[in-house]
């Protein structure tokens, strides 16, 4: 059994924490401004991308020698019509060298709360889509999110997030735009 520590409580943290329950493994909540110290084995930063500094700043120790999983989507919330990343970055990678004892990965965001907690979009599966560098640590998320019901992929190396965090940016800007409702989202079939 894995244990996962959710640094926010908001939609996203708590579909990811009913996956995490669904396949048998323990979640334990943390606000953004609890004082209760990071346990997981698995952190997921379930915060908007601005506020991932402060949890840096305050619990980057905590973090060390842990799994930290990036699910930022690096926005311009104000306009939404641009990364705030330097092109051909990525937060996961800033993020990644902010923490250098921590294995980071990106993941989930290309995923709606809804379509996480509905585990579908449309007929297929959700599926996460996930980048790092580390293997373990990959295989580590993957597991507990197929034990929760979801379908997990390996997107390849913490390099591959600029592109993930690219469409994540996209699906948002559909959504805001009302092009798609936030039930909807990308769907990974395999031929």
């Amino acid at each position: 059994m894995t244990t996962i520590s959710i640094v926010g409580n908001g939609n996203m943290g708590r579909a990811i924490g009913a996956i995490v329950t669904a396949g048998g493994n323990d979640v334990e909540f943390i606000g953004r401004d609890s004082a209760t110290p990071v346990t997981g084995d698995i952190v997921v930063l379930a915060v908007p991308h601005p506020s991932v500094a402060e949890i840096v700043a305050e619990r980057g120790a905590q973090l060390a020698g842990r799994i930290v999983v990036d699910i930022t989507n690096p926005v311009d919330f104000s306009t939404f019509d641009s990364l705030v990343v330097p092109a051909g970055s990525s937060f996961a990678a800033e993020l990644a060298a902010q923490l250098p004892d921590s294995r980071v990965l990106k993941a989930f965001n290309t995923n709606f709360a809804g379509t996480i907690a509905s585990k579908q979009i449309g007929d297929v599966t959700t599926t996460v889509l996930i980048a790092g560098d580390d293997e373990d640590a990959k295989q580590a998320l993957a597991a507990v999110v197929r034990a929760g019901g979801l379908e997990a992929v390996d997107a390849g190396s913490l390099a591959r997030a600029h592109e993930l965090e690219a469409l994540g940016f996209l699906q948002l800007g559909l959504a805001v735009q009302e092009k798609v409702g936030w039930g909807a989202g990308f769907a990974l079939v395999a031929a």
